[in-house]
């Protein structure tokens, strides 16, 4: 087995400010209580979190020829994330979100398309992919990915001996299809809930993952935010709380949980031991904004565990 995680998919910026409960008429200034600019996505949001967290981490992704781009570069490696296969698309924009955070907790967001679309999965990704110990494939929907290389990238991490987290940019109509072929090279399968359901047509989090389960996954998590996640290890299976806190910005709070699982299980944790250390992660993003939160270290997550309160079942 190689060292060290790899993360596949969406790279973005987010631009957050909360609250924001209605636009100001006419040109009008509100003040609010704070704005927050992060590298961000299924890939990029994991891959920051991981490396706070403590985990060696390269990311593979795309960013624009603009100043948003360096923007993303940059806030990467301040956490110390290798950003040797991020690609630059001069022809192509930073692909970017704005989200408005009510005072709820709730984010009404504004996306343009972008670079982030177009992810690289050539050889150099491929040879990386073969020398990690944890690779993220987080790319399942994306519109420039679905039918291409992943599954070689994912059966060549396979073939290093690594461990294959998989999550979805998006469950679009392709998603479905690339799941067939990559799933069965995949250890642990992480959709959220209205992903799980949207793709299995099933209304239930156990049919949700005996779906997945069926088309060759491993094991099956699904995060479930304020009401926590389902854990399916094969036939064994966990719902397990989210803690009780005050939501500020949840919009890293999927990415957050796979990059936790990760660290998680990279510090020898079982995996369901790994879940609950992900669903502190995960608590700790939302009580802040953007994508880190408040997460400091994988030693304050632990701390934080400690603090914390899970919700009552039910």
């Amino acid at each position: 087995m190689g060292e060290g995680l790899l993360c596949i998919g969406l790279t973005t910026l987010d631009m957050v400010a909360r609250p924001i409960d209605a636009l100001p008429s006419g040109e009008g200034t509100r003040l609010i209580e704070g704005i927050a600019v992060a590298p961000a996505g299924t890939a990029a949001g994991a891959a920051m979190i991981a490396a706070r967290l403590g985990v060696k981490t390269a990311l593979a992704g795309s960013v624009g020829g603009d100043f948003m781009g360096r923007v993303v570069r940059l806030g990467l490696e301040e956490q110390g994330v290798d950003t040797g296969l991020v690609g630059v698309i001069e022809r192509y924009p930073t692909s970017a979100t704005v989200l408005t955070i009510d005072s709820n907790g709730r984010r009404p967001n504004f996306h343009a398309l972008g670079a982030g679309l177009f992810a690289p999965t050539g050889e150099a990704v491929l040879a990386a992919a073969g020398k990690v110990a944890f690779l993220h494939y987080a790319g399942i929907g994306g519109p420039k990915l679905d039918g291409g290389a992943g599954l070689a990238v994912v059966q060549s991490a396979k073939a290093g001996g690594a461990v294959v987290t998989c999550d979805l940019i998006s469950p679009q109509p392709t998603a479905l299809a690339e799941l067939e072929r990559l799933l069965p090279h995949v250890d642990y399968f992480m959709p959220s809930a209205s992903e799980a359901f949207a793709l299995s047509k099933t209304d239930s989090l156990d049919a949700a993952a005996d779906f997945f389960l069926g088309l060759g996954a491993v094991a099956v998590i699904i995060k479930n935010g304020g009401a926590g996640s389902y854990v399916a290890l094969g036939a064994e299976r966990t719902a397990l709380p989210a803690y009780d806190i005050t939501p500020v910005d949840t919009t890293s709070c999927g990415d957050s949980y796979c990059a936790g699982f990760i660290a998680g299980l990279s510090r020898g944790l079982a995996p369901l031991d790994a879940c609950r250390f992900a669903t502190a992660v995960a608590a700790l993003v939302a009580q802040g904004l953007a994508t880190l939160g408040k997460v400091t270290s994988y030693d304050g997550v632990l701390e934080a565990m400690k603090a914390m309160t899970l919700k009552e079942p039910g």
